[in-house]
């Protein structure tokens, strides 16, 4: 398998994104199983998709289908001691999409923002560029290696690092609401925000850290449902998907 820089089809209007999956979207709900497999190649096929139209990828990945570190609060772990270990989750599941999109015969890089040189290279932004350059799709691991920051913070942080056109942010709902669709039947969908309407209004977008960074950088975040059809290639085409939120 040979790095070979696709030419940007001219129909995608994103060339540059940083797509944010949370860990939970990998899990089988029926069984519990942190990982699904058919799951799991979903997303790399939808990745596949807009790879091959030439779009330049960054993947961040949560860990909350294994270890979430506010939840070891709630065990009695330490705080810091349990986002360590949550950083450590997302480490096992961007290996696992590693292995999925190199099955899939797209090439790919894993870096951690935790030194572990055996499974995945060291953090360095220009590195990450380069891949990108060359046609790699790059994962970013171990959130920002700090505790108390967000896999939500990673992604607006990469995002700024790597001068992404967006971040677009699956998830199991199909936009922003003005409140929670599961429990309220009148809640209404915005197809558009400003960052300034989401904050005014206390929406549910990302934590106020990895907000507060795509503000100050311009950031857009759109924010739509992993499991619609062909749904990130409907994206990255600028097709009307979930939700703008945009200065």
């Amino acid at each position: 398998m040979q790095d070979v820089p696709r030419p940007v089809d001219p129909s995608v209007k994103f060339k540059r994104i940083v797509l944010k999956l949370s860990g939970e979207v990998l899990r089988n709900d029926k069984t519990g199983d942190p990982f699904d497999r058919a799951i799991l190649d979903k997303i790399c096929t939808q990745v596949r998709e807009i790879h091959e139209l030439g779009v330049q990828i960054c993947l961040v990945i949560g860990g909350g289908n294994i270890f979430r570190g506010l939840q070891g609060e709630k065990r009695g772990v330490d705080r810091t001691t349990g986002d360590y270990m949550g950083m450590l989750a997302t480490v096992i599941n961007a290996l696992a999409l590693m292995d999925s999109l190199e099955k899939a015969n797209v090439h790919t890089r894993v870096q951690s923002a935790i030194p572990m040189n055996q499974i995945a290279e060291p953090f360095i932004m220009r590195r990450a560029i380069r891949h990108l350059e060359k046609g790699r799709v790059v994962i970013f691991a171990a959130g920002t290696g700090n505790p108390y920051f967000s896999t939500d913070t990673t992604a607006a942080l990469r995002a700024s690092e790597m001068h992404a056109d967006i971040i677009m942010k699956a998830t199991k709902v199909d936009g922003i609401y003005d409140k929670d669709p599961k429990k309220f039947s009148d809640a209404v969908k915005y197809d558009e925000l400003t960052y300034i309407d989401a904050l005014r209004q206390r929406l549910n977008v990302m934590d106020s850290t990895a907000f507060s960074l795509c503000l100050d950088n311009n950031v857009p975040i759109l924010v739509f449902d992993l499991n619609a059809d062909h749904a990130i290639i409907r994206a990255v085409h600028g097709e009307k998907v979930g939700t703008l939120v945009h200065g």
